[in-house]
């Protein structure tokens, strides 16, 4: 998977891993683009996902990774947009099949049932595996509502 900056964005519940996680990334040489929160203070995860959504949207990152405390939330949020392929996972081989075959360009976790050791094997296989293509290009291509 090629990367631009990667987009970053969680909730109060997620703010710690999103922070391991862009450490991170950035330890490993990619570039980053954080859309909040910036703290444990409580807040809205459609807030901050809507705005990693829209700019994944845009082009403007890719991929994004997104946390809230058990990843179900922020993940609705984000695929509530027409282009979004948010993934919830919990392991690498989760993160390894959602790549390959679904082509998620967002990655989401939960950041109060997984330890960042678990989340930096995630990263790293969904970031090291490509789309497959093929036969799952025609699926993806039914997903979005278009009006």
């Amino acid at each position: 998977m090629k990367a631009k900056a990667i987009g970053l964005a969680s909730d109060h519940a997620g703010f710690a891993l999103k922070e391991f996680a862009k450490k991170y990334l950035q330890e490993k040489g990619y570039e980053v683009k954080d859309f909040g929160t910036n703290s444990e203070a409580s807040v809205d995860y459609p807030d901050f996902g809507h705005a990693l959504a829209n700019a994944v949207e845009a082009g403007e990152v890719y991929p994004g990774l997104a946390v809230c405390g058990s990843g179900e939330g922020i993940s609705m949020t984000l695929n509530k947009h027409q282009h979004i392929r948010a993934a919830l996972c919990w392991s690498p081989e989760i993160a390894h099949m959602t790549r390959l075959h679904n082509d998620a360009n967002v990655l989401v976790m939960p950041g109060r049932y997984i330890s960042n050791e678990e989340a930096a094997k995630i990263i790293d296989e969904f970031m090291q595996t490509d789309f497959e293509g093929g036969r799952h290009q025609a699926r993806i291509d039914k997903i979005a509502v278009e009006k």
